[in-house]
């Protein structure tokens, strides 16, 4: 697939998601590890997440979500997804979330799909903040979200629960430049 040069590095693009893409998703959405990251408490079937991909408009605008595709530029292989949702046009904000598949991750491409979005937010989107919420225990997207120039503005007590009972969470933001 050919790439957007807005969307795109030199290891990888970030491409609109399409029919072809269901089991990358099925195998994202159902990944039981990061369930309490996105409020997930159930598996959703193949036939549930085709009517999803059939559902989505394509337009941020409409969708209040825009997901994309992360994919090597080499050999065009998925390997994760990130996405901007819960936009509010009148305030200029959106909610990002990013999954790596695991064998792919720590290979720096978390931090080039999370610049070339926040790229493309600021500058396309109008978007004046982007912000995260990642579970305090989560380290990994925490260091990876401040490597990103994230700043963590707030800790949320208790705010998600876990096997292992409740947990903080932690807000992050990025805030464009001026």
């Amino acid at each position: 697939m050919q790439g957007n040069s807005l969307l795109e590095s030199d290891q990888i693009l970030l491409r609109p998601i399409e029919p072809e893409d269901l089991e990358l998703l099925y195998r994202v959405e159902n990944d039981g590890t990061v369930w309490t990251s996105c409020n997930t408490t159930m598996p959703y079937s193949k036939f549930f997440l085709k009517k999803y991909l059939e559902s989505m408009q394509g337009d941020i605008f409409s969708d209040k979500q825009l997901r994309l595709v992360i994919e090597q530029k080499a050999n065009y292989q998925p390997i994760g997804i990130i996405d901007l949702y819960d936009m509010v046009p009148l305030h200029q904000r959106a909610e990002i979330g990013i999954i790596i598949l695991e064998e792919f991750r720590s290979l720096g491409y978390g931090k080039e799909a999370i610049f070339l979005l926040l790229e493309y937010a600021f500058s396309h989107l109008f978007l004046h903040q982007i912000y995260a919420y990642v579970a305090v225990s989560n380290t990994q997207s925490v260091h990876l979200f401040k490597s990103c120039g994230f700043e963590e503005v707030a800790q949320l007590k208790d705010w998600i629960f876990t096997q292992d009972g409740f947990e903080d969470v932690l807000l992050l933001q990025k805030v464009a430049k001026d």
